[in-house]
């Protein structure tokens, strides 16, 4: 599998774009992983990754100069914890044709504090329940999703949904899926781990608790209760 190499990197096209843009494009080069960013020295103000392998949008080193990333075409489900910080001016994020099924999936994308427009089509994630409500409300700064508007009454209905208790109880499900798939034994959770999460999943007194309960699930580790905090956690690897 070819990989993204700094050679590759230097030898790809790079232009000033219709915007007045420096834009970097590395589309199909059937890359499965991003990496070796660190060569653009932070010169570009886009990058295009569409049309590649990749499996994770990860591995930007910090790029203050970088607003736009196009990584449609991927086969991308996951996104970096705290990928945003490092990108503090993206602004758009177009990540149409992946792999992104869960809600949950997307809670990264809160991270970024500039994100304005957002494109997930063609994503099995934009057929669940609620998804346009949800994204607004973990995207506050965001004003267009999927090339449309998003307008003062749907960010209201939005925020409104998600602070109630019917969000909650959704986020309760999205939780409760997720611990499913936790097998027992050696390479998962046991029975009575599974229960200990239900429990403090059913007393999360918020729905960030809860979808911070669902990602520690997602990594395949469990939280460990704080003796001196009950409403704090580490994450702690499950019993081999």
């Amino acid at each position: 599998m070819p990989r993204l190499t700094a050679e590759l990197i230097q030898t790809s096209p790079q232009f000033v774009n219709p915007l007045k843009q420096r834009e970097l494009d590395l589309r199909g080069n059937k890359i499965s992983a991003i990496e070796n960013l660190g060569s653009t020295e932070d010169q570009f103000e886009v990058i295009d990754l569409s049309d590649n392998e990749i499996t994770k949008l990860e591995n930007f080193p910090p790029m203050r100069r970088l607003t736009a990333v196009f990584a449609s075409n991927n086969r991308i489900a996951a996104i970096a914890e705290g990928l945003g910080q490092k990108l503090p001016n993206v602004d758009t994020l177009i990540l149409a044709n992946n792999k992104f099924e869960k809600l949950s999936d997307l809670d990264q994308l809160g991270d970024f504090p500039q994100l304005t427009m957002l494109c997930l089509l063609k994503n099995t994630v934009i057929s669940q329940s609620n998804y346009r409500w949800y994204v607004i409300s973990k995207i506050p700064t965001l004003k267009v999703l999927d090339f449309k508007k998003i307008t003062a009454q749907e960010r209201t209905a939005a925020f409104a949904y998600w602070s109630n208790g019917e969000g909650k109880r959704v986020q309760t499900d999205f939780a409760k899926a997720n611990l499913a798939t936790q097998t027992s034994g050696p390479l998962g959770l046991t029975p009575e781990e599974k229960q200990h999460i239900m429990g403090m999943i059913q007393k999360a007194g918020s729905n960030e608790e809860v979808s911070r309960l669902a990602q520690v699930l997602q990594s395949g580790k469990k939280p460990k209760e704080k003796p001196d905090a009950s409403d704090a956690m580490d994450l702690e690897e499950p019993k081999q």
